[in-house]
């Protein structure tokens, strides 16, 4: 198997037989974008408590992020990144002490 930014893709199979070769194609055709899209690899953080200014929250995906969102959030909180991304960590900042569940990715 091949891979885009550690994402495993779909492999081509090589075969003489015709119609498995164009089948085999046409799912990694379809496949492959499925498999690198970013969002099919989201990993949730559940009841992270967030307090008021800046936290640093280990994301445990052992790369480069490359986003996040709130799934749930438990109280009323601007909450914003004031850091840049990185490979260990997530630096978010909030308006108020609150407890959030978040998807990183």
């Amino acid at each position: 198997m091949s891979s885009w930014g550690g994402i495993m893709l779909l492999p081509l199979q090589k075969t003489n037989l015709i119609d498995l070769s164009l089948l085999s194609t046409k799912w990694k055709s379809i496949l492959d974008p499925l498999l690198t899209n970013p969002l099919s690899n989201v990993s949730i953080l559940e009841n992270v408590q967030l307090k008021t200014g800046n936290n640093v929250i280990n994301h445990l995906l052992q790369r480069m992020q490359q986003g996040w969102f709130l799934t749930d959030i438990q109280a009323a909180a601007t909450i914003y990144r004031s850091a840049p991304f990185n490979d260990l960590t997530l630096t978010l900042n909030s308006s108020a002490n609150v407890t959030v569940n978040i998807g990183v990715f």
